[in-house]
């Protein structure tokens, strides 16, 4: 919690039961509920939240934390009024009272002081602005993934996330399940030897999530909709159907295409597999499929090849039959191959049923994404997608779509993240933003 805040409720809360209990003839009455007792949570450690952006992954984490008997959302931002209403309604049901405050500018909600943490579920060109600003307010952070729209934002954010010392989760909620867990404790702990490659296969295509695709026309924007904020710092296009509500990521002003949108949870999990949670990319190259003419002008098939350090390679493909989705470690003794659905694979196969001993590498296990958020914010402890890790999960992607775009091979440096020897390309390491927002 905002430690001044919690201090300032912990001494309230004493203050108020030691009063109750002397005070003749006009006894102050501090409820149960207020105390923790009934099986409720007291005040003091309860964590207040809000939430900016809650029409589709957004709206899905407030739910998550709406469950959580600890955490109380107290505020809602959302561009839509309809989208807002609608949950700002469900926090309201879900605590019996009407309490829950309405924004549709999130610097409002940012300025209130008595909430500890945000959920941000914005479009990609709006994770950096409002995530900064948050960590300024001293506000913990939920973050959807990928961390960033491009990549000097990714290393804004964490520096701000450091500088002000805040407590970071990020969406990428495999890492909080136990087979992905597994998975990577078996490569970890050498059982197939020395990594030489890691497959990454991901989704293809541009999936008609909204039901929208083809309505290109160009038409007013919906009433109750301030379209001219969802644009925000991203170059203005004239409001079309098929934009709106979730099919904006695959136009590239806004989001990342399939690469972006998945980077952030097959490549999270080879990176945690290999122990590259603080390292990049030596040089990465690849082939991208873009749509001649329509709104959409994110890739549709794609195929990047990253070298890293001690000899690793790792093919990211989307659309390519030689590459299975999930994630696939292979080693000169063997592979692992994992994905959702609790679904683990490995040669040789009676690895799948190995049992790690005492003396091996465990990595950090997760009581649920959201769970583990709240934990971290009481104890101060690093989540278990940080946003330092986030970033290096992002960065693949982010090089990966100047390699294509550019069509070369982009030379970078992990330690100083720099790409080597190609102005053009460094310069695409950011975007320009529309005026007046900057980072």
């Amino acid at each position: 919690m905002n430690d001044n805040n919690s201090i300032c409720r912990r001494h309230f809360l004493k203050a108020l039961a030691g009063t109750a209990a002397t005070t003749v003839g006009f006894p102050y009455i501090v409820s149960a509920a207020a105390l923790g007792k009934s099986g409720g949570v007291a005040a003091s450690e309860r964590i207040t939240m809000g939430c900016i952006g809650v029409g589709w992954q957004g709206g899905s984490n407030m739910g998550q934390f709406l469950g959580e008997k600890d955490c109380r959302i107290v505020a809602i931002c959302d561009v839509d009024k309809n989208t807002l209403q609608g949950a700002v309604n469900s926090v309201n049901k879900r605590y019996s009272n009407r309490d829950c405050a309405a924004y549709n500018d999130y610097r409002e909600l940012l300025a209130r002081t008595d909430i500890d943490a945000v959920s941000l579920g914005l479009p990609d060109h709006w994770h950096a602005i409002p995530a900064i600003e948050a960590a300024r307010s001293g506000k913990d952070i939920f973050g959807e993934k990928p961390l960033s729209h491009d990549f000097l934002e990714g290393r804004a954010m964490c520096n701000a996330v450091n500088r002000y010392g805040r407590i970071w989760q990020t969406g990428s909620w495999q890492r909080s399940e136990t087979h992905f867990r597994f998975a990577c404790e078996l490569v970890r702990n050498g059982r197939i030897g020395k990594i030489h490659t890691v497959q990454v296969g991901l989704p293809s295509g541009h999936a008609d999530f909204a039901g929208t695709a083809g309505k290109e026309q160009i038409v007013p924007p919906p009433q109750g909709l301030d379209y001219d904020m969802w644009i925000g710092p991203a170059p203005y296009t004239p409001y079309r159907v098929a934009l709106l509500p979730k099919n904006w990521r695959w136009v590239l002003d806004y989001g990342g295409g399939q690469l972006m949108d998945w980077v952030g949870h097959h490549v999270d999990i080879a990176h945690w597999g290999l122990g590259f949670d603080n390292t990049g990319p030596l040089e990465i190259e690849g082939t991208g499929e873009y749509p001649r003419d329509g709104l959409y002008d994110s890739p549709t098939r794609y195929r990047l090849t990253a070298k890293y350090r001690d000899g690793v390679t790792m093919i990211i493909a989307g659309g390519h039959n030689d590459i299975r989705g999930g994630t696939k470690w292979i080693g000169d003794k063997g592979w692992v191959w994992v994905d959702r659905g609790n679904r683990v694979e490995t040669e040789p196969k009676a690895l799948k049923d190995e049992k790690l001993g005492p003396s091996d590498v465990r990595l950090y296990e997760s009581p649920g994404h959201w769970r583990n958020f709240l934990d971290c914010i009481k104890s101060r402890k690093e989540t278990i997608t940080p946003c330092e890790t986030a970033h290096r999960s992002a960065t693949p992607g982010h090089l990966g779509r100047i390699a294509m775009l550019l069509g070369r091979k982009i030379r970078f440096n992990p330690d100083t993240e720099e790409i080597l020897g190609d102005e053009t390309a460094t310069r695409m390491l950011s975007r320009p933003m529309r005026s007046p927002w900057h980072v």
